[in-house]
């Protein structure tokens, strides 16, 4: 792992005033592993009071609209993200591209939005399973690349590579498959961005777990995860952080 890793916790619609204790917890673990980047995207409503806690971790949005501000009702602006506390938010995640009809361009204009308030940003990307049993997989995650990454530079940006059909099934795709996506990522972020895109960290999201983190995040070009179920308790999440940490260390 030649990046400083990078393990951020997707919460989904999952989190009520109380689970801020369970964030504390958190911010507590990330705290002991100083040489791994770790960050929490909760729902909306916790953003700003789990900002005001956080010291060892970053608080990030699971969305964010194009616009700064508008008559977009039940949006959410970069601006109010970062005002809120914030340091990064999630882009083109599968849900909001399938659930909400995001296009490549949507996502590609939320991220500019992003960066132009100071927010990092990452960009998911993915096939589905009948892309991939069709062998259109590394096809389809390059359209998207090429589609939804800012073009005015590679600064803020992770890029994190979810297959649909990985996400909350407890499937996941073989070592070998993980490698090779990753490789034909980092070789479009070298094409998009040139020696900038060398630095561009990829995650890799989808059914991550204390019991395979390890293996997953020991991958060539793996410099990270996207966690979703398993970071909603620092229980789970400590350990995947500890499996970046431990990769570190040697």
């Amino acid at each position: 792992m030649a990046l400083r890793p990078y393990i951020v916790g997707n919460w989904k619609m999952n989190g009520l005033r109380a689970t801020l204790a369970e964030a504390r917890a958190i911010d507590r673990v990330a705290a002991r592993y100083p040489a791994v980047d770790v960050g929490i995207a909760p729902p909306f409503t916790l953003v700003h009071a789990m900002a005001e806690e956080a010291q060892a971790m970053a608080v990030g949005g699971q969305d964010v609209h194009a616009k700064p501000s508008g008559a977009f009702t039940g949006n959410i602006s970069a601006p109010m993200l970062e005002d809120a506390g914030a340091r990064f938010t999630i882009v083109g995640h599968s849900e909001r591209r399938s659930l909400h009809g995001e296009s490549d361009g949507d996502v590609q204009a939320k991220a500019v939005a992003a960066r132009a308030a100071g927010l990092g940003v990452i960009l998911c990307v993915g096939e589905t399973e009948a892309e991939r049993d069709a062998g259109q997989a590394e096809a389809v995650v390059s359209g998207q690349l090429h589609g939804s990454l800012p073009k005015e530079g590679a600064e803020g940006l992770a890029v994190a590579y979810e297959p649909v059909w990985a996400i909350g099934t407890g499937r996941v795709p073989s070592v070998e498959d993980v490698a090779a996506m990753h490789r034909a990522i980092r070789a479009d972020l070298v094409a998009i961005y040139g020696d900038a895109g060398k630095g561009v960290r990829i995650l890799y999201g989808g059914s991550v777990n204390a019991g395979n983190a390890s293996e997953l995040l020991g991958v060539a070009d793996v410099g990270g995860a996207l966690v979703g179920g398993a970071s909603l308790t620092a229980e789970s999440f400590a350990a995947i952080i500890n499996a970046a940490a431990m990769l570190i260390e040697g």
